[in-house]
């Protein structure tokens, strides 16, 4: 695989920034002031504080971001104004605090010394919270697994649970446009940074000597694109769940941590896995009986971006109850989870979803509902080419399907969970084109005749075979209208290799039939009368994931390919079944 990271748009970023001085600013009530802490190893951290313009002691929420402090001040004044000291801090490597940034590997210690540098303040109470979402719930989650004994209550959105299962590879396969398009976007601070070093020593020495013309100024002097995100490579080269990736596991640290958490998650959105489980386990395993009883999980439609105004996520505009008021949300946990207020998340049961096709808002007192029902949608081929059913019974004597797949012509991504930017778009999305490709197998149910709703974990259990040493079975998960829209619900994916486990590569076997559980992870959704459900199998969803080649190689510097000939299975022997948690109706 080659590595190329498209930064050299970023080099008009490389500017001589200002030095950060601290001061501090009265306006409208709020008091802001650029501040500097020390971490255990003498690097230095800055951050702007928040706090009300008032004498006191406050209740103080952190966040510690690598996306630059100054971004969202409006929030940070709304949540000082309502009675909280709020610190934004750049992570270490970022923008004006020192130190290279390498994803995850700090935030554990650098986030203890934060909230307690935090909680030592003259402003603050003691009782310290984290908020933010993606990486910003990254470094919560992190400072958690610490334990440190001021940090009281979080609230990471959109993270996940671990490092390398979900957020840079599912189930063996990388998740190569979010693993390159976010590495892309650090990478221009990192370029600023390093850029204006480089230039500044550059400077220096051709300033000494008085023989140069003006002509040989060093304008600017580029690190080269590798040197700029570097864990991009180690990402690549460690492409199983080993040691580098178990260092910050976040999973294995359950039964140490004693936070309060909401636990913000959305259906479109690629950390919905860790969202729920981070819930799950802290649930479960926490240190205190209070951390236990004081976890919260709320899920919406949402994917990793914006949602509008009128509730457009992708395609689809589920309505204004679909947006989510991320400051209110903020202030009312804090409230209860901080000051003891006796709000919504006192009163509520401790999960909150939003049904798709409702499009309404229910509690639940646990994920998935104890009610849902795991019931089987049975695979059944169809006559050539034609679409297949998913069925409540298997007839036994279905034959195989085949196709081959070429990954030279890979089955593009059509939204879904996808970050970052806007080159493709996030969230629900029409699926329909997918069935016109001839190495796409479709199965459909007939027109529902009610009804249907599946709220919970999803899964593939496939029977298929392959000519290649190693191969990726995929899957989508529609639900179709009247109309023929196809509305993404889920994707799942296996790489061949690690259908065990992905902390080892036990190739394939040409031409032996596998059982291969794809996780379609979880979604909430009411399929309407007359609508069916519809899922998509094939080999490739690209570039969601990263292509696989099917010749075993470590992906690092893959280039040969082969076209696999694949078959999925449906008859008594091997019954593939889709498995849906169905909730009776009422």
């Amino acid at each position: 695989m080659r590595i190329a990271l498209p930064i050299a748009g970023a080099v008009a970023l490389a500017v001589f920034l200002p030095e950060v001085h601290p001061s501090a600013i009265e306006l409208d009530g709020v008091t802001v002031e650029t501040v500097r802490m020390k971490t255990r190893d003498g690097i230095t951290l800055v951050a702007d504080v928040y706090r009300p313009d008032a004498e006191g002691r406050f209740a103080t929420l952190l966040e510690r971001t690598p996306y630059d402090r100054r971004g969202e001040s409006d929030e940070a004044r709304a949540l000082a104004a309502a009675g909280f000291a709020v610190i934004k801090q750049d992570v270490r490597g970022r923008f004006d605090s020192e130190g290279e940034f390498d994803p995850f590997r700090h935030e554990s210690e650098d986030g203890y010394d934060a909230v307690e540098w935090a909680a030592g303040q003259p402003y603050s109470n003691g009782q310290v919270g984290m908020f933010g979402g993606s990486y910003v719930g990254a470094a919560q989650i992190l400072a958690a697994m610490a334990h440190p004994p001021h940090l009281v209550a979080i609230f990471p959105y959109v993270t996940a649970s671990e490092y390398y299962e979900g957020w840079t590879y599912q189930h063996g396969a990388l998740m190569q446009w979010f693993a390159t398009s976010w590495s892309s976007g650090l990478a221009v601070d990192t370029l600023r940074r390093k850029a204006q070093d480089r230039v500044q020593q550059h400077l220096r020495a051709w300033e000494r000597d008085s023989t140069s013309p003006l002509s040989s100024y060093p304008l600017l002097d580029l690190p080269a694109p590798t040197d700029v995100a570097p864990y991009f490579r180690d990402w690549l080269a460690h492409e199983t769940n080993d040691d580098y990736w178990r260092k910050v596991k976040v999973s294995d640290h359950y039964s140490e941590m004693s936070v309060k958490a909401l636990h913000g998650g959305g259906w479109h959105d690629l950390f919905l896995r860790g969202s729920i489980e981070n819930f799950l386990g802290l649930k479960a395993k926490a240190a205190t009986a209070e951390a236990r009883a004081g976890q919260r999980l709320l899920l919406g439609p949402w994917a990793h971006a914006a949602t509008s105004p009128e509730g457009k996520i992708g395609d689809v505009t589920f309505g204004r109850e679909a947006v989510l008021d991320m400051t209110a949300t903020i202030r009312d946990w804090m409230d209860y989870a901080l000051k003891g207020v006796h709000n919504t998340f006192a009163s509520q049961r401790p999960v909150r979803i939003f049904v798709m096709g409702t499009n309404a808002w229910r509690e639940e007192a646990e994920f998935p509902p104890a009610r849902a029902i795991p019931t089987r949608y049975y695979l059944q081929s169809g006559s050539g080419r034609t679409e297949g059913f998913l069925t409540p019974k298997t007839f036994g004597n279905s034959p195989a399907q085949n196709y081959d797949y070429n990954p030279d012509d890979p089955v593009p991504t059509l939204g879904g969970r996808l970050c970052c930017g806007n080159v493709l778009p996030p969230g629900p999305s029409d699926q329909s084109s997918l069935g016109s490709r001839p190495d796409v197998l479709v199965f459909s149910t007939a027109p529902l005749a009610n009804d249907v709703e599946v709220t919970g974990w999803l899964t593939l259990e496939l029977f298929a075979s392959t000519s290649a040493r190693d191969t990726d079975f995929t899957a989508v998960l529609a639900d179709v209208d009247e109309h023929g829209y196809a509305r993404f619900l889920t994707d799942g994916i296996v790489r061949g290799r690690y259908r065990e486990s992905t902390t080892t590569a036990v190739p394939l076997e040409p031409g032996t039939i596998y059982k291969v559980a794809i996780d379609l992870w979880a979604t909430s959704n009411r399929f309407k009368t007359n609508h069916r459900i519809r899922l998509y199998v094939s080999s490739s969803n690209f570039p969601r994931f990263d292509r696989n080649r099917n010749t075993g190689e470590p992906i690092l510097n893959a280039s040969r390919s082969v076209i696999a000939h694949q078959t999925v299975y449906s008859d008594k022997e091997h019954p593939s079944a889709l498995v849906l948690p169905v909730v009776p109706n009422p």
